[in-house]
């Protein structure tokens, strides 16, 4: 079996944003020869995601404004997180509903998805560098 990984690196411009991720995910799957196998990407920070869904600019904007409903950024005393000095305390949360990581099976050196399924990097803390890792094994 081999094993393979690559690092990719975010910078989304807003607090809160999604980032279709699907062709670098495919960039590293061709570089890594594994045609047969599984594909974790996984959100190496604690107030980021990685999740999959349908690449519908209103179902973002939707996500959005739910997210903001279910953990709204303000009031920072709302969190007792942000008491340490932080203003994130919503950020862990909507990464907690959005997820960490997903993996996708590989089949014939393709992603298998089913329809209309892309991968997407979820930004709750924007404005700074972030990590991604992409994890392939397989033969």
């Amino acid at each position: 079996m081999k094993s393979f990984h690559k690092e990719l690196w975010m910078n989304v411009p807003k607090r809160m944003g999604f980032v279709n991720i699907t062709r670098d995910v495919e960039t590293a799957l061709a570089e890594s020869g594994i045609r047969e196998g599984l594909c974790l990407v996984n959100a190496m920070h604690i107030t980021a995601s990685v999740f999959i869904n349908d690449d519908e600019p209103g179902l973002h904007s939707d996500y959005q404004k739910w997210l903001e409903k279910l953990a709204p950024h303000e009031p920072l005393s709302l969190y007792q997180h942000n008491l340490t000095g932080e203003d994130n305390g919503d950020a862990h949360h909507k990464r907690q509903i959005m997820g960490r990581e997903v993996v996708v099976a590989v089949t014939e050196g393709s992603l298998h998805f089913g329809p209309w399924e892309q991968i997407f990097y979820g930004e709750f803390d924007g404005r700074r560098n972030k990590r991604l890792l992409i994890k392939i094994i397989g033969e």
